[in-house]
Order: C-alpha cells, then sequence, then structure tokens
C-alpha cells in the first residue's frame, strides 16, 4: 500500500495493535517545497555605487551582471540604509534597520533598542521562513550581523548563520577582509583558506567555489529541492584586492580623472532609460579637488588606485558568471529568482588622498603622497590594504550627491536588478517605482506564494515592514505601495514621502561647509537647531540628484515631513538620535565574559576578534609567554594581533626574542634581545610603558617605552615614539602563529613557533616590573 505520511502536529493515521502484524505504520512527513519552487538566489555586494555596474551606465566591465539587467528589470529608485550591517538585516529581515537593533555597523553597537547590534528573533530571517518551507539554505561571503562580542569560540552562537536559518556558512562574520588572507569561518569555526595568494588563492573565488559545491552537494542528493544561496561578496569593500593583470587592463582608462568620469556616466545612464532625459548632474562636491587642480603625481596615484578597484568588480562580475554558468548547465538558472543590490553607496573611508591601508583613515593617520606612490606598483595586492581617494566614491554615485554613511541618495539609492527567466515576461527594461530593501523578503515571499509566518521555532514573529514590489515586476505602470521611508544613519537624516525628499545632513552639506568632521556627536542643543534650520527638501521626483532645495519654497510641507520623521523614528526605535562614530567604535561595551585584568591563551586555538581581545592600545601593559626551547633552538611568534595593515608581533627569531609595533603599515617599531635565548623554560615577558599622553587628533597613540624581560631580568629596550591610537583592523589577536599577512617583515607566515608553547598571558592592569636596578638598566641603555 505504500508509505503513509502525516503532517507533523496532525494525528497520527496509522494503527497501532498489541503486535506488528495487528498495525499500520505511517510516519512524519518530511518538509518539502512545492513543485517546481523556484530557487533564490540574493547577492549583495558591498559599496558598490549607482554609477559603477555597466548596466548603470559605466565604464567598468560587468557582462554577468548587464545579462542578468538584460535577462530581468534594472530598479532606478531602490534605496538602502547607507551603511553595512543595518542594509544586511533590512534584506534578510524585511524591518527596518533600526527595529533590527541595527542602526549602524556592529561594532558601532550601544545600549540602546535600535543600536545595539542585536537582531531580535521576532524579525525572522527569509533563510528560516524558507528553511520550514522545504528549501536548503546557504549563506556565503560576508556576514556582518552578528554582535561584535559573539563572533568568539565562546559563542554564543544563537546570531551565527546557522542559528538564523542557513544549514550551510562560508565566508567570514565581521565588516571586511583581506581578499588574500581572509579570516575565514566554515559553519562554526574559524578554517585556513585552502591555499596562499602564491598559489594563486582569492577569496572572491574561494566563494564561488563554494557556493557551487553547497548547491551541487544537495542537487546530486535531491534534485528537485529548492535552494536559497545569500551570497555576500567582500567586494567591493576595501580592500580593493585583485591580481595585478585584472588592474592592469584600465590601465589608463581613468587618466581622465572623476570630474569626465560622471559626465560620461551621466550621459550612459540616460541613454540606457536609468535616468529621465531632463535629469541633471548634482553639483560638484566642495570637498572633493577638481581633477585639472591636482598635481601629476596625485593624478598618477589616484588614476592607479581607481584601475585596482575597476580590475576588482570586473574579476567578481567574472566569478559570479561561473556560478551563474553552473547553473544554467545544470538547467536551474531559469527558474532561480536573482535579486543583485548593494548595501550602500560608493565608500569615501580611502578619504580626500586614498590610502595604501584602509587602517590610516579609522586612526586618522594617513600617510603622505610621497608614500603612497612609492608602492603604487603593489597596490592591490597582498601587501596592502588600499582604497581609492574619495573622489572616485563621488564619481561612482553618479548621478548623486555624497557617499556611504550618509543619506543623501549617494549614500542611499543603489542598482538593483531582478532576474527570473522563468517568472518574469518583461525582459532588460528600468523599473521608475520606488522601493527600498525592506521591500525584498515581502516581494520574494509573495513571488513563492508564502504568507509571512505568525511563528518561527516559537517565538511570535513581528510584522513585516516592507511591502511588495512583485505588482511592477510585468507592469512598469503599476504604482509603487512604499510611500514613506525614514533614514537615519550616524546622526545624518532623511526622509522620503511621495516624491518628496526632506534631508538634515550632519555634520552639514559638506565636511567643507560644515567646518566639523565625521563623526562629532550631537548634542540636545544642536538637535533643536538643526531641526529648525538644516533640513533641506527635494522633490526628487522631477529633481533626482537633489540639487533645487526648496526648503523656503515649501515651508509647510517641510515641516509636515520633519513631524513625520519623528512619528517614524519612535515607531521603529531611532531615538536617541546619535551623531558620533569613532566614539562608539571604541567606547566600553559588555563581553560575553566578565570583565577581568588578565587573558590567557593557547597555541592551536581560535583567532580573537579586535572587540573581544584585550585593550591594550594606549595603556600600560604587559605579555608573558610560557615556553619550552629545546637544545637546537626554537622560532615563532608567540602572540601577535594585526596584520601589515597595523599591529604588534611578540616572537622568537634566530634565537632571540623580538617585540615589534606596525604602526597602521607607516612605522615598525620594535625591540630585541641581544643575546640568544637559553635552552630550557625562560619566562619571556614583553612591557609597554606609557612616557607621555596620546595625540589621538592627529592620529597618534600613546608614545611608550617597550622592554624585554628573560627570567625576570631585563634583556632590551626602546622606545616607540608614536603607537596605533584607535583600532587595529583586521585586529584579530593569534597565540603561537601569524595567519594571513605578517605583521612585520621580520618574518613570513604563518611564522608558527616551533619550541612548546604552553601559554601566553595578557595583563592590563597596569602592573609592570619596578625593580630599580632594571629601571637603573634600562635607563642607562637610552643613553
Amino acid at each position: 500500500m505504500g508509505i503513509v505520511e502525516y503532517d507533523a502536529g496532525s494525528p497520527f493515521p496509522g494503527e497501532i495493535g498489541r503486535t506488528i502484524d495487528e498495525s499500520t505504520p505511517a510516519w512524519p512527513a518530511p518538509i518539502r517545497a512545492r513543485q517546481d519552487a523556484p530557487n533564490v538566489l540574493t547577492i549583495v555586494l558591498d559599496d558598490t555605487g549607482y554609477g559603477q555596474l555597466g548596466c548603470y551606465g559605466s565604464p567598468i566591465s560587468t557582462p554577468n551582471f548587464d545579462a542578468l539587467a538584460a535577462t530581468g528589470l534594472r530598479y532606478n529608485n531602490m534605496h538602502t540604509t547607507a551603511l553595512c550591517s543595518p542594509s544586511r538585516s533590512c534584506i534578510v529581515t524585511g524591518r527596518n534597520h533600526h527595529s533590527n537593533g541595527m542602526a549602524a555597523i556592529t561594532e558601532l553597537a550601544s545600549g540602546y533598542p535600535g543600536y545595539d547590534g542585536v537582531i531580535p528573533f521576532e524579525n525572522g530571517f527569509l533563510s528560516e521562513i524558507l528553511l520550514e518551507n522545504g528549501y536548503n539554505t546557504f549563506m556565503v561571503g560576508k556576514w556582518h550581523l552578528t554582535p561584535s562580542n559573539q563572533e568568539t569560540a565562546a559563542g554564543p552562537y544563537t546570531r551565527w548563520p546557522l542559528a538564523r536559518g542557513f544549514e550551510r556558512f562560508y565566508g567570514f562574520l565581521g565588516g571586511d577582509t583581506s581578499q588574500w588572507y581572509p579570516d575565514l569561518v566554515y559553519d562554526n569555526h574559524q578554517v585556513d583558506p585552502p591555499k596562499t595568494p602564491e598559489e594563486g588563492y582569492h577569496l572572491t573565488e574561494d566563494l564561488i567555489d563554494k557556493s557551487i559545491q553547497f548547491i551541487a552537494d544537495a542537487k546530486q542528493v535531491d534534485p528537485a529541492k529548492p535552494f536559497h544561496l545569500h551570497l555576500c561578496f567582500g567586494a567591493t569593500h576595501a580592500p580593493h584586492h585583485v591580481p595585478k593583470e585584472w588592474a592592469d587592463k584600465y590601465a589608463g582608462k581613468f587618466d581622465e580623472g572623476w570630474d569626465a568620469y560622471r559626465e560620461t556616466v551621466f550621459a550612459r545612464q540616460k541613454e540606457l532609460g536609468i535616468l529621465p532625459a531632463g535629469a541633471e548632474l548634482s553639483r560638484h562636491d566642495p570637498d572633493v579637488p577638481d581633477w585639472s587642480g591636482l598635481s601629476d603625481e596625485a593624478q598618477t596615484l589616484f588614476s592607479r588606485m581607481m584601475e585596482v578597484f575597476a580590475g576588482f568588480l570586473e574579476h567578481t562580475d567574472h566569478h559570479l558568471g561561473r556560478l551563474l554558468d553552473f547553473l544554467r548547465e545544470q538547467g536551474l538558472l531559469e527558474n532561480t529568482i536573482v535579486m543583485v543590490v548593494s548595501d550602500n553607496g560608493a565608500s569615501a573611508e580611502g578619504g580626500p588622498t586614498g590610502t595604501t591601508n584602509e587602517a590610516q583613515f579609522f586612526n586618522n593617520a594617513q600617510e603622505s603622497l610621497e608614500d603612497s606612490l612609492k608602492v603604487i606598483d603593489e597596490i592591490g595586492g597582498p601587501a596592502h590594504f588600499n582604497h581609492y581617494p574619495w573622489g572616485w566614491t563621488w564619481a561612482g554615485n553618479t548621478p548623486f550627491r555624497r557617499w556611504k554613511r550618509e543619506t543623501y541618495r549617494g549614500g542611499s539609492t543603489d542598482p538593483f536588478i531582478v532576474s527570473w527567466p522563468a517568472g518574469i515576461t518583461a525582459k532588460g527594461e528600468v523599473r521608475n517605482q520606488y522601493a527600498h530593501i525592506i521591500d525584498m523578503v515581502p516581494t520574494l515571499l509573495d513571488l513563492l506564494g508564502m504568507p509571512a509566518p505568525a511563528t518561527i521555532r516559537g517565538v511570535t514573529q513581528s510584522p513585516l515592514q516592507g511591502v511588495s514590489f512583485a505588482q511592477t515586476l510585468d507592469d512598469g505602470t503599476a504604482p509603487t505601495k512604499h510611500h514613506t521611508q525614514y533614514f537615519e544613519m550616524l546622526g545624518h537624516r532623511a526622509i522620503y514621502h511621495d516624491g518628496w525628499r526632506a534631508v538634515c545632513p550632519w555634520p552639514g552639506p559638506s565636511f567643507a561647509e560644515a567646518g566639523l568632521p565625521f563623526g562629532e556627536p550631537i548634542t540636545s542643543e544642536r538637535l533643536s537647531e538643526l531641526d529648525a534650520t538644516g533640513w533641506e527638501l527635494y522633490h526628487v521626483e522631477e529633481d533626482t540628484a537633489e540639487n533645487h532645495n526648496l526648503a523656503v519654497e515649501h515651508r509647510d510641507r517641510l515641516i509636515a515631513m520633519i513631524a513625520t520623521w519623528y512619528v517614524e523614528a519612535g515607531k521603529y526605535n531611532v531615538m536617541p538620535v546619535d551623531g558620533s562614530g569613532l566614539a562608539r567604535m571604541i567606547g566600553e561595551k559588555p563581553l560575553v565574559a566578565l570583565p577581568r585584568d588578565r587573558y590567557t591563551y593557547r597555541p592551536n586555538t581560535q583567532s580573537i576578534p579586535f572587540f573581544a581581545g584585550p585593550r591594550v592600545l594606549n595603556r600600560p601593559h604587559s605579555i608573558a609567554a610560557s615556553v619550552e626551547i629545546p637544545p637546537r633552538g626554537a622560532e615563532g611568534v608567540l602572540l601577535c594581533q594585526g596584520s601589515a595593515a597595523g599591529g604588534y608581533s611578540f616572537f622568537v627569531k634566530d634565537g632571540k626574542l623580538h617585540y615589534v609595533h606596525n604602526y597602521v603599515g607607516r612605522a615598525l617599531y620594535g625591540v630585541s634581545s641581544p643575546e640568544l635565548l637559553p635552552p630550557g623554560k625562560p619566562d619571556l615577558r614583553f612591557e609597554f610603558e606609557p612616557t607621555g599622553p596620546p595625540d589621538m587628533p592627529h592620529g597618534k597613540g600613546t608614545p611608550g617605552r617597550m622592554q624585554l624581560y628573560v627570567d625576570g631580568a631585563l634583556v632590551a629596550n626602546g622606545e616607540a615614539p608614536v603607537t596605533t591610537p584607535f583600532i587595529l583592523n583586521p585586529g584579530a589577536l593569534t597565540c603561537g602563529a601569524n595567519p594571513g599577512s605578517p605583521v612585520t617583515t621580520d618574518y613570513a607566515s604563518p611564522f608558527r613557533f616551533t619550541g612548546t608553547l604552553h601559554s601566553v598571558t595578557v595583563d592590563v592592569s597596569g602592573d609592570l616590573i619596578t625593580d630599580p636596578e632594571a629601571e637603573l638598566r634600562a635607563h642607562l641603555a637610552r643613553q
């Protein structure tokens, strides 16, 4: 009679007698998707601006993204939150970022419901919904949705991908990573990349390999089971890493500069129908210099930085093509809903001059043009963490003004492509309807015929806050259902309502006009002043690029929209408004472990993320290693934190003890023991003692005395005239090896310790050796 199945929660339909011959079996039915259910592929680019894909007018070659647009639709009015984690939370939940506790990136979390970086379980993920409807679910690439203090082996793992509806995960948990030496996590544990840069490794290729593998693994067992792949590239976030031959393809292509790029892209956008014929290009940004006014050396450097970015984006497109080819060959692409979006506008985190090391931007310690030029041929390679200057950022967001982190359209309006050959009749068309990324989940559920669940794993669900735009897929005239949308990012505010947009920029329309830097806090008095005089009003239905401020002419409308912003802010946990940036990043936050002054680490364990490790910057501290050195000697890293972009390393080489502080890739300050270490069990210790105050505004952390001790005796000392002031990025701490790019040029990674390393203890209590004889020896050695 065949197998009898029944749904969970239903009465058992079989019969149970005294024995098997008197009984009839029945089985709980597996969860199966409906027949011919489409696959779902969501692709999230990082820091890719409105004017950087070929199908949005860019001269950068992106044939595979263009092909998706040709078989589907491009939306010219899709909006994001203007920053990474917030946007990613909207994409997967269909709720606003403050409702998700993601007012900013997880590293900027603060102690308020809309800001704490903890996505409530009542805001279910699309992956959780699809999993309960019979889909395989895979997450590949950048996550950035776990609270920073929970990205460790101590967990909790409840907000890692595998706990939020994904069956497999391969990627990185944080906000960015080296494409050559990524901080990889496979499911719930750290792993090393499968090969080195010298062997041809690059993260983008690896992510596509794993995407194909995950799908193939499942399909060979159950060909009928649909999949959801959430593919989040590290590209095109800094570092802009790409094999040199890809960057060289663009040699000379950007020598005319960012002003010319904007004009070219703007004209092309009109030709493609991305912009209406009457659209105007936004003004020249006051923070961006005219290209013609730059020196020849600056133009040479800045052109190369853009060539590297362009190669990076084309390289990403190329590897996406491998995934699309695989799906096509397997007969899967036709019935796969593909959505492509960027998480925000192009990034200005390279500053006005660009950088070979993004950590310099975050530490306010920018290198000189001359220093950048010295390594121009290495930009994009493993030795650097490069980012282009913000003139290219501004150009990348053509036709809009400003960039990532700001709620002008340059930060919050992004390319968006939808393709579903089996389900969308229209091909290659442009849609003008207003939409926001919170609409992606409602639209997908609409297309899949799935209602939003009332509960997920027993947790009552909050209502979706986005609305479906499915009605627009085959009807370009269908009106939008999304009429009002608030924006807030790091104190920069805006609100959209039916073709009008009010913006309250913070600290101002530009840094030059505001006279204030990014990240200034907003006091209550300042907020009142901003509400009275700081809001601008644009009729974006006609004024696409926010050129004509109508705040005076339509004062009543503006006042009503400001009031609406506050209504929305109250509804979605936006208050309190916080314009600070760096202060939120370096401020004290709770850790999973209770506070302590001593941290003990052991070799062959997982690396510790920067925000979960001991805070050693700008304070006295010591590092003590318990080792056994064989008669033949030993070498290797005892403890390190960071990478070639900045950090420190405590290590043994050539039989001697060493410590090096890498100041944001600009200088190495070190101290070394003069004598060979004795075999046996010597006590090895490093101490840092501040000798002056930091100069934070000029990117200079605390200067200090660096001392090495062997068996309690001072053996070497040195001075660090400056140290890293704010943050190590990348900043993972590792015991017994230096994974990734080496902190110092004194060794090649991973430089594992070859003796026996029992443990290393970091002490931040401030208790340092105060032996008078040691102090005297240190004084004499400094003479």
